[in-house]
């Protein structure tokens, strides 16, 4: 028998009892937890429909971890990555973890922490029973963001889905993952990795940066912000001595200790409050972040985020390659590989994101397409990656 949504969300609430809370009524649950309740069910929906991933596993060169007794959220020896986990976007967030672990030296040394909405139509509870199914092995944890910690900060977007609460959970990462967590990747949902992740996980933060990401000068950054900003001579200083360049935050390595000792969280929230008073920016989740660190951010080269493959905000239309190397594909824009795939319509790109995609419906073969298959309808591409 499948339990109600109302069951699960019982549940959920006396599992909240039981563990420990964080701040800002941001809280997590142990997978453990999750897998010792039976029955939940996956539901009509089409969310189990996920054929269960390759066990990637070590190779004989991976080290031995030394802390394998100590709870794996809190082993500084992983790479640790941080996703938002909803309905909307999980399949790109399997194709995702998939491509992390396709490609990874040592699987086995990656910890994934997902941040699931409250209030999303699939329990918090659900999502987590269906990643499991999907990586029997994986090493993760779900934290719950509950969305009333941004909800009033929130102003309207040029686009409605970046107004999702969820979009603002990278802010809160501080306060969500474990205290013990020092260093993360954040990923957004849209991207397939086709390079050892570790690699980006080793790039250092020097002097005193909090965050590192791939940094794009040649972008026009004054259309980041409204005339209003630009024409306030308060405010149109804000950036002081600083150079700064337009970085997308859908790809960043985030120093957390220095994140919570700064309180960056609390500067981006003072920029959305300004924002919620006069606007001075359009676009989501962005600005904050531009007008916090932009000119003070770790470059990272830009074959670690070759994004916008997703068009526009509006049109979604397609997209090429940057010139050079590429070991991510992000598809930020409007436009997302699966969508554009099943109402067959791709774009030429959205081909590369499909050997990742673990979604098995009737008229689907999951993981048809291969790297490194000769088949590949786009075996050009290929010589860009790795």
């Amino acid at each position: 028998m499948i339990p109600s949504r109302q069951s699960a969300d019982v549940l959920l609430i006396l599992l909240s009892l039981l563990l420990p809370s964080f701040c800002l009524g941001i809280r997590s649950f142990p997978t453990r937890v999750v897998d010792a309740v039976n029955g939940l069910g996956l539901g009509p929906d089409g969310l189990s429909r996920f054929a269960e991933a390759p066990d990637y596993r070590n190779g004989a060169e991976c080290p031995v971890s030394s802390n394998r007794e100590y709870d794996l959220s809190c082993d500084t020896s992983l790479v640790h990555i941080a996703m938002t986990l909803d309905s909307k976007y999980l399949r790109g967030s399997m194709a995702a973890v998939h491509s992390v672990l396709r490609h990874a030296s040592c699987p086995e040394h990656v910890f994934f922490h997902f941040i699931s909405a409250e209030f999303d139509p699939v329990s918090p509870l659900v999502l987590n029973q269906l990643v499991r199914s999907t990586f029997p092995s994986l090493n993760f944890k779900v934290y719950i963001f509950r969305e009333d910690t941004v909800i009033n900060l929130i102003s309207s977007s040029i686009r409605q889905a970046l107004e999702n609460p969820l979009n603002y959970a990278r802010s809160y990462l501080g306060d969500i993952l474990d205290r013990c967590v020092e260093r993360v990747i954040y990923l957004d949902s849209d991207v397939v990795v086709v390079d050892d992740i570790r690699k980006l996980w080793d790039i250092p933060l020097s002097g005193s940066r909090v965050i590192g990401a791939p940094e794009y000068c040649h972008t026009n950054f004054t259309k980041y912000f409204t005339d209003s900003f630009w024409s306030d001579p308060v405010l149109s200083r804000v950036f002081g001595s600083r150079n700064p360049c337009y970085f997308n935050t859908g790809v960043m390595v985030m120093d957390l200790v220095r994140w919570r000792e700064g309180n960056y969280r609390k500067r981006i929230e003072n920029w959305m409050e300004l924002q919620r008073k006069r606007r001075i920016y359009d676009l989501g989740s962005l600005p904050p972040f531009l007008l916090v660190f932009a000119g003070n951010v770790e470059p990272i080269d830009h074959r670690w985020n070759q994004h916008g493959l997703g068009g526009d905000n509006v049109r979604g239309s397609c997209r090429s390659l940057h010139p050079g190397p590429v070991s991510l594909l992000h598809w930020s824009g409007k436009g997302k590989p699966w969508v554009r795939l099943d109402a067959k319509k791709p774009c030429t790109l959205d081909h590369l994101w499909e050997p990742y995609d673990l979604y098995r419906a009737e008229d689907h073969t999951v993981g048809s397409s291969s790297p490194s298959s000769s088949s590949s309808p786009l075996p050009g591409y290929w010589g860009y990656f790795l």
